[in-house]
């Protein structure tokens, strides 16, 4: 029986079979931000153990930092400081590569990764951050740990982990005006539940899925854990080889004919088998958004809120009335047109150069309604330096978004900025989880775009409808 693409590049990372299923895998890159990563650190130091190969290893300040203009290593979050010094006290100790912050490199740990060339499709690939399946759109086998088996593999360069199930979820047909990847994901999620992928990992395949850019991949990856699987990841073919040549850490002259000519032969054998299948028909797909406290909480923009009563079990009853609470929300209320108080544009699902292009698209000739606080926060200061080249920054300052440096900033609430209590805000995060942007802010997830229609609208809005 043939292999998976998941099956050759577990088969190609393994040191040892620990049997129950368990496996001793080779750690090809390790990547660290401040927020876990000095724990690592530390924590190898206070061992007495040194990083295995300390080339291979990176670290950015993402989580902590400010994205204010003008920003240093004094920020409003609680003990930021402490945490930015420790980890570059101790990334400069360890004699690891580090994007600090003032650093043209710097950014959110899963955009840079990929924009520097440090991910490569085939390499495995670990971070203490759960969106590190982002980067398996590049072909590889990338998924997030803990501080714990952070320095384990600091350390060793391998981790022992459980195999998962396989799992091939094919998006094909075409995708209609005003839908985009993050429709795509968020269809997936809404309509097989949050936990829909437990305890798989998933190759997305399909020919929409071939159609999308390689930073639109990015977006469908990253979401795979909020679908509660393990990662999830994409065939490499030439659009992967183009975004990646010319990277600065992407294999030059012959080594680069040798890593293309290997990356060709990383697809799923035709007769490769799945332990799950799911189909899904683009068609079907309409602009999306959240109106609960889970991203299992989907519904159609011009759509409804769904009555509990109608949930399909006992669990998802209750699950559903306190989201609606917490939400303030009704059974049957229009999802477009609930008046919103901000909206966010960042994250590492929804902020590299291609996601800000489509903004501006939407904003041309219009201005953010009156009331509402719009924020875009690039993903990296690669991306920020790309877009004002461009002009993005100033054509979304002056239709009234604040334009910041770049960070995860208020993709999650660490104890500083937030958007504040009760306050409804329409994100292109990847959580709404209860009190993710700040205490009691209740978040509605959606594409950059529909964040950007409906920043200008003062209100949940259709982008499909934008004039």
């Amino acid at each position: 029986m043939g292999r998976t693409l998941i099956q050759k590049l577990w088969d190609a990372h393994t040191v040892a079979d620990l049997g129950d299923d368990a496996t001793l895998l080779y750690m090809d890159r390790v990547f660290l931000h401040e927020r876990t990563g000095s724990v690592s650190l530390k924590g190898l130091e206070a061992a007495g153990r040194k990083v295995r190969n300390p080339e291979q290893v990176f670290c950015t300040m993402d989580h902590i930092v400010d994205t204010l203009p003008g920003r240093g290593d004094e920020t409003i979050m609680p003990s930021g400081k402490d945490f930015i010094t420790t980890t570059r006290d101790a990334a400069n100790a360890a004699g690891i590569t580090l994007f600090d912050i003032g650093d043209d490199r710097q950014g959110i740990v899963h955009v840079v990764s990929a924009e520097q060339g440090i991910t490569l499709p085939g390499l495995t690939q670990v971070c203490p951050d759960s969106h590190t399946c982002t980067l398996g759109a590049l072909g590889a086998l990338a998924w997030g740990i803990g501080s714990t088996e952070g320095e384990h593999a600091l350390a060793t360069k391998t981790l022992a982990v459980n195999k998962p199930k396989s799992m091939r979820v094919s998006f094909d047909g075409t995708l209609g005006f005003g839908v985009t990847a993050k429709d795509m994901i968020l269809h997936l999620i809404g309509e097989y539940t949050a936990s829909g992928g437990v305890g798989h990992a998933i190759e997305f395949a399909g020919s929409a899925i071939r159609a999308l850019p390689q930073e639109n991949r990015f977006t469908v990856c990253n979401m795979a854990v909020e679908f509660a699987a393990f990662t999830g990841l994409i065939p490499p073919d030439d659009t992967t080889i183009e975004y990646v040549h010319g990277r600065p850490y992407a294999p030059t002259g012959k080594t680069w004919d040798t890593a293309v000519e290997y990356w060709k032969t990383l697809q799923a054998d035709d007769d490769a088998a799945y332990d799950k299948n799911i189909s899904i028909d683009c068609a079907d797909i309409v602009p999306k958004v959240t109106w609960g406290t889970s991203p299992g909480h989907t519904g159609q923009i011009d759509g409804v809120v769904p009555d509990p009563s109608e949930a399909p079990d006992a669990n998802a009853r209750s699950s559903w009335e306190r989201a609606l609470e917490y939400m303030d929300l009704k059974p049957g209320q229009p999802i477009e047109g609930v008046p919103i108080d901000a909206a966010f544009i960042g994250s590492c699902t929804n902020s590299r150069l291609s996601d800000l292009r489509e903004v501006v698209k939407v904003v041309d000739g219009h201005r953010v309604a009156d009331g509402v606080k719009a924020i875009v926060v690039p993903g990296s200061s690669q991306v920020k330096l790309a877009a004002e080249a461009e002009g993005i920054d100033k054509a979304l300052i002056e239709a009234g978004f604040e334009w910041r440096e770049s960070g995860c900033s208020m993709c999650f609430y660490a104890g500083g900025e937030s958007f504040g209590d009760q306050e409804r805000v329409i994100s292109s995060t990847n959580r709404n989880f209860e009190n993710r942007q700040g205490p009691r802010t209740r978040t509605h997830l959606a594409s950059p775009t529909s964040v950007a229609a409906s920043a200008i609208a003062g209100k949940i809005a259709d982008v499909r409808k934008l004039r």
